[in-house]
């Protein structure tokens, strides 16, 4: 965040009269500057990105993408804006918020609450992404930082993740992309959705059309994957052949 006088606020919630609200409090709160507005998490960070705010007030509970999501995807921006969240509920652990790197404000926000939690901000840095996983255990979108933009990529399109050195391959049926990520991680964040061919490749379940038994040039035998999407195969390790048995059932 930007150590200047005037702190540039992106307002995100999906309903009007909460976004009138805070506009009409921030015009009270001096050294403030709304650069954008938004009714969802996915519009907020593309118009964080275009214009690089200092503070999210971030409402949770939105159609889209919710606030603890794109709260998440926006530590991939190239300058992370702190986040102050707001909600009119009291359920999402506030207590886990009650650090140096966001505030949490309970609707109808008050002036005085709203300015204390701005001034805070000015010190802030990016807020621990350990506890915003926990509340928010499984994405709808990952998050790609590309020429100094982030592209979400909606999690149903992948067809597969590759694990190359540190980064991830992202494959949907149009392109590929490049993460940083686990294999391990997502194995655990989405069980139901993506399996494990081996250690460096996990396969969307819904992509794959079959298996079919290769050879090589020394007369081996292995299985591979076909895709619904793609053309190309995907190996199958050893020690996971057990799930072709278990998908051909």
């Amino acid at each position: 965040m930007t150590t200047s006088a005037i702190l540039k606020i992106l307002i995100v919630d999906d309903e009007a009269p909460a976004r009138n609200r805070l506009r009409e409090i921030l015009a009270e709160i001096p050294e403030t500057k709304i650069v954008a507005e938004a009714a969802n998490g996915k519009d907020a960070l593309i118009k964080a990105a275009e214009t690089c705010p200092d503070v999210l007030l971030l409402d949770i509970r939105m159609p889209v993408m919710d606030g603890l999501e794109a709260a998440k995807h926006s530590f991939n921006l190239p300058q992370p804006p702190a986040i102050i969240f707001t909600t009119a509920y009291d359920e999402y652990a506030m207590q886990a918020f009650d650090m140096n790197a966001v505030d949490y404000l309970l609707k109808p926000i008050r002036r005085e609450r709203l300015a204390n939690a701005l001034k805070k901000a000015r010190a802030l840095l990016p807020a621990q992404l350990g506890v915003l996983k926990e509340l928010q255990p499984q994405r709808t979108h990952f998050s790609v930082s590309e020429r100094g933009r982030i592209l979400l990529v909606p999690v149903q399109d992948v067809i597969y993740l590759r694990a190359e050195l540190k980064y991830l391959t992202v494959r949907t049926s149009e392109r590929e992309y490049l993460i940083e990520d686990s294999l391990v991680n997502i194995e655990k964040e989405f069980p139901d959705l993506f399996v494990r061919l081996h250690r460096n490749c996990l396969v969307a379940q819904t992509s794959i059309r079959g298996f079919e038994r290769q050879h090589n040039e020394e007369g081996e035998s292995h299985w591979v994957v076909l895709l619904k999407e793609l053309p190309e195969t995907l190996p199958v390790s050893r020690r996971q052949q057990h799930i072709v048995h278990e998908m051909r059932k």
